[in-house]
């Protein structure tokens, strides 16, 4: 029993399809995409970063509008995190991001929020107004702490 040429070409096709369909969802929920050089690179140093890793979301109002490219130290002892932004993007000077995470325990990702400036960032340039990450560590540190101290004044 012999397969017919175009019944191999069929299954070929299938397959192939079937392949750049898992390449394409592998790129999407790993972060990654293919954009040329070219996006908007902007600069916010933070004196905290909880769990916030590289290809983090960034987001303003909610939108993915670009994510964390890398994560290094300053010489100030700062994180200083730089994010790639859609280029399309017009944010100005006042701008300021600040790292959420969502929900209870999720995830963390950098939120910005515009200002009311009308001098425009540049690619290059750093966010001035930052806010760090909130450390669930040390709220419940410090509430034990209140907590203690409480006791002792009665």
């Amino acid at each position: 029993m012999q397969a017919s040429p175009v019944r191999d070409l069929a299954v070929g096709l299938f397959v192939l399809v079937g392949l750049a369909a898992i390449a394409y969802l592998s790129l999407q929920v790993g972060g990654l995409s293919y954009k040329g050089p070219g996006g908007l690179r902007l600069i916010a140093s933070f004196d905290q970063i909880g769990g916030l890793r590289t290809r983090a979301p960034v987001v303003i109002a909610g939108v993915k509008v670009g994510r964390v490219t890398s994560i290094q130290l300053d010489p100030d002892l700062r994180a200083r995190v730089t994010l790639d932004l859609d280029a399309s993007l017009d944010l100005d000077v006042e701008t300021s991001a600040a790292i959420r995470t969502s929900g209870l325990l999720g995830d963390q990702f950098v939120s910005l929020e515009p200002g009311g400036e009308d001098l425009m960032l540049q690619s290059g340039d750093e966010i001035a107004i930052t806010e760090s990450a909130l450390s669930l560590e040390g709220l419940i540190g410090r509430f034990i702490h209140n907590a203690d101290l409480g006791d002792e004044e009665e």
